[in-house]
């Protein structure tokens, strides 16, 4: 299995990158998929996650600001991100949805400056 998560870098407040998550190894399809984080000094966390239904779950920090989406035939997930704000400043990680999960893979780190 690997995750490779792409897309972040140094952004100021208010802009709108998207991360990329290629997946591969599994049937990508046949899983929920979730972007998780983690800010320096804290607990990773989950950001948002996409059921194997359809269903979208985001974390109330970014609610609104987020959108998660994911594409099946090209085995990546998405999080588009707007109104980005310095609590955002984090490496960002994608894998399942829910335990057990994969291996963490390379992350992409997030910075925010104001």
């Amino acid at each position: 299995v690997q995750l490779q998560a792409s897309g972040g870098g140094s952004v100021q407040a208010g802009d709108s990158p998207r991360l990329s998550c290629a997946a591969s190894g599994f049937t990508f399809s046949d899983y929920g998929m979730g972007w998780f984080r983690q800010a320096p000094g804290k607990q990773r966390e989950l950001v948002a996650r996409i059921s194997g239904t359809g269903s979208i779950y985001y974390t109330d920090s970014v609610k609104g600001r987020f959108t998660l989406s994911r594409d099946n035939a090209k085995n990546t997930v998405y999080l588009q991100m707007n109104s980005l704000k310095p609590d955002d400043t984090a490496v960002y990680y994608c894998n399942k949805g829910g335990p057990p999960f994969f291996s963490w893979g390379p992350e992409t780190q997030v910075t925010v400056s104001s």
